[in-house]
């Protein structure tokens, strides 16, 4: 075949394009199991900073088994409830939120997750999501057993301003929630309101917003107060057990 013609150089870039295609289509699947246990160990990461736990993994020299390690240990149990509080079917660890809140809140699945702390006390962890300035904000809360004290709680972005509201996963920002109160004294769920030019002092249902970051600190405070309405019947309804 004359190689200067206009069929040999179609059929040469035809098989590049076909060679490339299956190289990357070869190592999108060695890729995709290690990028799937980067997700679950990172996961895994997130619920237990909530509670305190797997803190020193950036320090262990296997982070991975540290992580599975840690998480075996302390969370003993999860499951999946509906907005009436009842357990229902389903793997709260694959719980995938986005799509939970895209449906009608009586269908949506609920994952909790419980952490048997080494005193025997138990700590309830609830994911939550919402939306910042730029994209999704996420994290998690965790609850002490009488369902309404905050014990711990982290949270990420996907891309919030860098200095202002992507300050949400440091954990000054974080850690002043360590002891708030969810509900009232009349037993109203009032959640948790990041404030703009700082909480008061001794108000136990507020804690300061982000200097600069007003869109993404309110973006927090809906996000905890939405999804923790969510979650008000599992709440009453596990502190009656109680």
């Amino acid at each position: 075949m004359d190689t200067n013609s206009n069929k040999y150089t179609f059929i040469y870039a035809a098989l590049m394009v076909i060679i490339a295609a299956a190289i990357l289509s070869s190592a999108a699947i060695v890729l995709k199991k290690p990028q799937q246990k980067n997700v679950e160990i990172e996961k895994k990461q997130n619920i237990l900073t909530s509670v305190k736990k797997g803190l020193e993994a950036n320090e262990a020299d296997d982070k991975t088994a540290y992580i599975e390690s840690e998480y075996s240990k302390y969370i003993t149990t999860s499951y999946v409830v509906n907005s009436k509080g009842d357990k229902i079917d389903g793997d709260a660890f694959t719980v995938d939120l986005n799509k939970e809140q895209a449906k009608a809140v009586e269908e949506r699945k609920l994952p909790v997750f419980e952490c048997k702390d080494d005193d025997g006390s138990v700590k309830y962890v609830l994911p939550i999501r919402g939306k910042g300035l730029w994209g999704p904000i996420w994290g998690y809360i965790a609850l002490e057993n009488d369902m309404n004290t905050i014990f711990g709680a982290n949270f990420d972005h996907k891309g919030e301003t860098p200095g202002l509201g992507a300050e949400i996963n440091q954990t000054w920002f974080s850690d002043p929630f360590a002891g708030k109160k969810i509900f009232n004294k009349q037993g109203v769920l009032v959640s948790i309101k990041v404030t703009k030019g700082g909480a008061a002092p001794g108000d136990i249902h507020a804690v300061d917003a982000i200097s600069g970051g007003t869109i993404t600190s309110d973006g927090v405070t809906a996000m905890i107060s939405d999804c923790l309405a969510t979650y008000e019947n599992f709440l009453k309804n596990k502190n009656n057990e109680l």
